[in-house]
């Protein structure tokens, strides 16, 4: 690696199982250059990027960033907050509960940034992007390139020498891509020192860098200017030039691709599909408004807008997917009807993702969806399909590891299986290589000029808008224009059907062009103050008064006004107080950056916010009311043979007691035996003949009482009342006819120490406590790591200077906050509903309590470690949580008395010991001094999972 050199790669190779990702390729990137990296999905231009932001592993060869050999974790370390890097994906690197403001804060404090220096640098980036006016709006709820642009803004937020952005224009509409590239344009004239690298399958775009890498399967292509490429194949633009370095095998046949004429329709021919007046509201937001148009059989239609406008929602009110609130729509003349199934088989619809089975072969996705329409010669139409195709080399392989061009392949001829009048494709050929593209609009044309099928779709590519009989642009739900290509291209006087595509959105939204809008405050001339935007209050600008002379002219500033971040500036006037957290020593303002960040997600999900804060309420309800080992108010039958006083005031005793129950007499044993057997009665009691003479005598009468054993714990319990109600009325009776008994040598009087009552609720109440604590926080615990994951924002801790201790107590903090609300709600509901007094420590209780829950958290990011999706970290956390909870922790039965790895799991569980505490306190009155030992053996497993955590959470993708 050169001195000047911002990026050397040297015999990188990459592999993700079997895949080979990368192969050998060696790379050398000069500093303050900008370089697109073009190619198809899947050539590993994602892979390669990964690497050079730090966010991947190296596997095989090396890899120097700004002087740096990533390999090196401390090298990492203090190279990331040089670094800036936006993830493939609308988005991917925000937060969309939070607003546009909060994500640039939380941005901010990440890279050390103190609270003016965050408030001047997003003024200053908000106004010169267009975000200003949007300050409070979710990033939810922006548009695709609004979006994008808040992406940027966060990536610049920290000054970085490299900036590195991962397809960031991939499904933007053609106005908000011009408008990101003008913005990266501004931003490097102000700091020609910063490196820009880009990955885009847009060839034209990557017309304006001042190099591009060719990629494909792997191994590059070509590394060189567009210029030299496009002479060194006699290309006339990138596209051609990328075909022609195509090993031979990938561009065999391939031809410039020509659109025949459409044949002329006939006259008086209803047409395939028809808008009229087409309306659709979402509450008080329209989403389609008034949109109307005709599409004729036959007819290849393109249909164009910005991400949001409503092109979506209309194709689906088209196809009957979802009812119009005004307007209509009509299939080949008839009105469209969600039940029609007839409509419906004339109709094929192919999705912008991957909506088959990857899990099935390629054959066996065909032959699913021919037994679907109940095809009469399914096997001819696939056989047909898959030689029209070329189907046959993948036959029998797994859908989701096709190429990516195989597979529209594949969409397609599901979508055509059934012979559809009308094509309906969103977003066919996204991200697909050229040849493909081609290829797979030579089976559109064929299909509509060679079989009349009407072909309705939606792109983001202008090229193969350009190829539509007529196209439709749209925004903000309405459409502004339609026409043929050409005939919209003189409309506007453009060179091409991009400009014209710009040129009506612009009159559209009545908008100032990128030329004229007000350049950032740092670039008007003289002495200024930052112009405030809602939400971020206006300051001085620092820099206004520092002398000329004293300012460092090491870093350019940016064009958006912007001072070199502290952690790599030089040491002089510009020093700040967050200098010392770019590092990777512990940072407390990072890791209350994700602390804040996640209170903010959490206060803004009702559902999550739900759970956390009435899932324990309910659930102690339930448990403490539903959940009962009393023996109360239990039904009992009775079969009386004997029927003398004595009988019957044996069975008064019973129905006297608060325990029992008694049902009308049984008529006879049959009858007694069903109704235990049906669950009527809990047990049956069958006095014999001769029971009251027996007692009368001086003998001890005989009875026989069954008991339903289905619930063996409860019909102990039953067992033992029987017993006693029996001998107490045995000897009551004797007593009062003045005869004596025989006595038996020795008899036990039980005195019970700890809750004499023996209620029931005086054991459960605690031991719900410690189950509720480990349950519901452990599962929100991970849930808000794995959310992560899914969601792709994971990608900030592996780019950023975060440690993963950071990043776990960050995530940590506001579970114990609601699990410690909920410890004091359940004590009070303890108290005060259910009657179970604290006779021991309150302070021990409850500091106990708080120990307790922060190991539970703890237990809780320690899972989602080790799983992907939520739904996994959702029953992975609940089968580790409440199968030891209940089983092995001494809830049914005493720890002590297991054995083996059972007696191992309870001791190593934290829920034994807070029960040990939870009954200690509540139950046995014990203080302080003897909780603590409980409290000690709690607070042991808190550092133990807080270390395993991090030790596999990886600080780098795979």
């Amino acid at each position: 690696m050169t001195p000047a050199s911002a990026v050397s790669l040297s015999g990188v190779r990459h592999r993700y199982g079997g895949t080979v990702a990368l192969e050998h390729v060696a790379l050398d990137i000069p500093t303050g250059t900008s370089v697109a990296i073009i190619g198809p999905d899947g050539v590993g231009k994602s892979t390669l990027l990964g690497l050079i932001s730090t966010a991947k592993k190296i596997q095989e060869g090396s890899v120097r960033v700004l002087g740096t050999d990533v390999s090196d974790r401390h090298g990492r370390a203090a190279l990331q907050p040089r670094i800036a890097y936006m993830p493939q994906g609308l988005g991917r690197n925000l937060y969309a509960e939070l607003t546009v403001a909060e994500n640039l804060q939380f941005f901010g404090r990440l890279f050390g940034l103190d609270a003016a220096e965050r408030r001047r640098r997003i003024a200053d980036l908000l106004e010169s992007t267009g975000l200003a006016p949007f300050p409070d709006r979710p990033a939810g709820k922006l548009s695709g390139g609004m979006k994008q642009k808040l992406g940027l803004c966060c990536a610049l937020l920290h000054d970085p020498d490299l900036l590195i952005l991962d397809e960031p224009t991939t499904g933007v509409d053609p106005l908000s891509r011009r408008q990101f590239w003008e913005l990266i344009d501004r931003i490097r004239a102000g700091r020609p020192g910063m490196t820009v690298l880009v990955a885009t399958s847009y060839m034209d775009e990557a017309e304006r860098f001042d190099q591009v890498v060719m990629m494909n399967a792997g191994r590059l292509l070509a590394y060189d200017t567009p210029a030299a490429v496009k002479a060194q194949t006699g290309a006339a633009d990138l596209e051609g030039a990328f075909v022609a370095l195509l090993p031979e095998n990938a561009r065999r046949g391939y031809e410039r691709l020509t659109v025949p004429p459409r044949p002329p329709e006939p006259v008086g021919a209803e047409p395939a599909i028809e808008a009229i007046g087409l309306t659709r509201r979402f509450g008080d937001f329209t989403a389609v408004s008034d949109v109307s148009f005709r599409i004729g059989r036959g007819e290849i239609f393109g249909f164009l807008g910005s991400n949001g406008c409503g092109k979506t929602t209309t194709m689906k009110m088209l196809t009957g997917l979802l009812p119009a609130s005004a307007g209509e729509a009509r299939l080949f003349g008839k009105p469209v009807d969600a039940g029609d199934l007839e409509s419906r088989r004339r109709v094929g619809y192919m999705a912008q993702a991957f909506s088959l089975y990857g899990e099935l072969t390629v054959r066996q996705n065909l032959d699913l969806h021919a037994r679907l329409f109940d095809l009469a010669d399914a096997d001819s139409r696939l056989a047909a399909l898959v030689k029209r195709f070329g189907l046959s080399p993948y036959i029998d392989a797994v859908a989701d590891r096709l190429p990516l061009g195989v597979r529209q392949r594949l969409s397609l001829a599901v979508a055509i299986l059934h012979g559809p009048e009308l094509l309906i494709l969103d977003e066919p050929t996204s991200g697909v290589d050229p040849v493909a593209r081609d290829q797979f609009w030579r089976d559109l044309i064929a299909l509509s000029r060679d079989q009349g099928v009407t072909i309705f779709v939606s792109t983001h590519f202008m090229n193969e808008a350009a190829r539509c009989d007529r196209v439709a642009f749209m925004n903000a739900g309405r459409v502004i224009a339609s026409g043929p290509p050409d005939e919209l291209r003189r409309q506007q006087q453009a060179d091409s059907l991009d400009d014209a595509f710009i040129g009506f959105m612009r009159q559209a939204e009545g908008e100032q062009t990128e030329e004229n809008r007000p350049l950032p405050p740092r670039e008007r001339e003289g002495p200024h103050e930052v112009g405030s935007v809602r939400g971020v209050p206006s300051i001085p600008n620092p820099m206004d008064q520092i002398p000329m002379d004293q300012i460092p002219m090491a870093q350019p500033p940016m064009a958006s006004g912007l001072s070199p971040h502290p952690s790599h500036a030089p040491h002089g006037p510009l020093s700040s107080p967050g200098a010392g957290e770019g590092g990777s020593s512990f940072s407390r303002r990072r890791l209350l950056a994700y602390a804040w960040r996640e209170t903010l997600e959490l206060r803004r999900d009702p559902v999550r916010l739900t759970v956390a804060l009435l899932g324990t309420v309910l659930l102690m309800l339930v448990f403490g009311f539903g959940i009962t080992m009393d023996v109360e108010n239990l039904s009992f039958a009775v079969l009386d043979h004997d029927r003398t006083p004595e009988s019957r005031a044996y069975i008064e005793q019973f129905d006297g007691s608060r325990s029992f129950r008694a049902t009308p007499p049984a008529v006879d044993a049959r009858d007694l035996a069903l109704r235990l057997q049906r669950g009527e009665a809990s047990l049956t009691i069958e006095i014999p003949e001769g029971f009251g003479r027996d007692l009368r005598r001086g003998r001890v009468p005989e009875v026989a009482v069954r008991i339903d054993g289905a619930m063996p714990f409860r019909a102990e319990t039953i067992q033992g009342y029987v017993s006693g109600l029996h001998q107490r009325f045995i000897q009551d009776a004797a007593l009062a006819a003045g005869v004596s008994l025989p006595t038996a040598a020795a008899t036990v009087e039980m005195r019970y120490r700890y809750n004499q009552a023996f209620r029931s609720l005086d054991a459960m109440v605690p031991a719900v406590i410690g189950l509720l604590l480990v349950f519901i926080p452990a599962i929100l615990a991970a849930l808000g790591v794995v959310r992560e994951k899914e969601l792709g924002s994971i990608t900030n801790l592996y780019v950023t200077p975060v440690t993963r201790l950071e990043f776990l107590l960050g995530k940590q903090l506001p579970y114990i906050a609601l699990a410690t609300f909920n410890l004091l709600l359940m004590v009070v509901m303890a108290v005060l509903l259910f009657g179970v007094s604290v006779k021991g420590s309150l302070v021990g209780l409850l500091l106990g309590g708080l120990i307790y829950v922060v190991a539970t958290t703890a237990l809780g990011l320690l899972i989602s470690v080790f799983t992907s999706t939520q739904t996994a970290a959702v029953f992975g956390t609940a089968i580790v949580t409440m199968l030891p909870a209940t089983q092995f922790s001494g809830m049914l039965q005493p720890v002590s008395t297991l054995e083996g790895g059972a007696w191992l799991f309870g001791t190593l569980f934290p829920t034994t010991h807070f029960l040990k505490l939870s009954v200690g306190a509540f139950t046995k009155g014990l203080g302080l001094t003897e909780l603590l030992p409980f409290i000690l053996a709690t607070a042991a497993f808190v550092p133990v999972f807080l270390a395993l955590g991090v030790a596999f959470l990886p600080k780098q993708e795979r």
